[in-house]
């Protein structure tokens, strides 16, 4: 594990995905790589208009290293300025560097917005080639992680992300909540959702990883995992980047996209590629 990239546009919402991004590098022994896109039509209330908006950027950076660079001990904090649509940099930059991990700063979405247009914290994920962390703006993020809610479904691909997931919570002393989801009341498949769920318990308990597993009937994935998240104050949810969804939700989007754009608490996307499992060393 060598990078975590963070998108900011010094926005307090980019700030606090910085500082959690931050608390990740450390417990991860990473470094930590800070990302802004410069666009064509800059934001003008965000710098002095008469100034050059690239060297103010870069001050604010070197501000922020020689604050944090600190806490990284031999790890270090360094900075990338790219120029383009803000999604597609980051996911390069990502791609590039070979980045373990992107982690940015979202404001959600509107009902209406999130299935017509998105977000660039949902377009990022579309194009990461690592998994991504997405923070809610105004959510103060509770640091280091300590509960993380991983649903496991009747997909193939959703033990995907219990390698991710668990070295991520080993690096954190973190427990798992292995959340079994049934979307139908067939006796087969809750057989499968608890035998996939079973199989990433035994793969936890020969990694070491704390974990817990419990089952529930959900008709709503995305509001059923938010509210369990909430209930048990878990502080991240690991979901895959494409999933099952129900007739009830299907003119919401795809219910990953609504757990990003409406959790309290940080949300952690895996894309469904084999890959991402390989080498974490655990």
């Amino acid at each position: 594990m060598s990078k975590i990239i963070v998108a900011t546009d010094f926005s307090e919402s980019s700030h606090n995905a910085f500082l959690h991004a931050l608390s990740v590098a450390k417990h991860c022994k990473s470094d930590l790589c800070m990302v802004w896109v410069k666009k064509s039509d800059i934001e003008k209330d965000k710098f002095d208009p008469k100034s050059d908006p690239v060297k103010q950027v870069k001050s604010q950076f070197d501000e922020l290293i020689s604050r944090y660079g600190p806490e990284l001990g031999k790890n270090s904090i360094s900075y990338k300025i790219r120029t383009g649509k803000i999604y597609k940099e980051v996911a390069d930059e990502a791609r590039e560097s070979e980045a373990m991990m992107i982690i940015a700063g979202t404001h959600g979405a509107s009902v209406f917005v999130e299935f017509w247009i998105g977000s660039n914290a949902n377009r990022i994920i579309s194009l990461a080639p690592c998994p991504v962390i997405t923070i809610r703006a105004g959510i103060d993020a509770e640091r280091p992680l300590k509960k993380i809610v991983m649903p496991i479904d009747s997909t193939m691909e959703t033990r995907q992300k219990a390698s991710f997931t668990g070295y991520l919570a080993k690096r954190h002393d973190a427990e798992v909540h292995i959340l079994s989801m049934y979307a139908s009341g067939l006796r087969d498949i809750r057989k499968k959702v608890d035998l996939y769920s079973q199989q990433v318990g035994g793969y936890y308990d020969k990694e070491g990883v704390k974990y817990t597993i419990e089952g529930i009937k959900a008709d709503n994935f995305a509001e059923t995992i938010i509210g369990y998240s909430a209930k048990i104050s878990a502080n991240l949810i690991s979901v895959m980047k494409d999933q099952e969804y129900t007739a009830s939700n299907l003119w919401m989007g795809p219910y990953t996209q609504q757990i990003v754009n409406h959790s309290q608490v940080p949300v952690l996307v895996i894309q469904s590629k084999e890959t991402l499992a390989a080498g974490l060393g655990f």
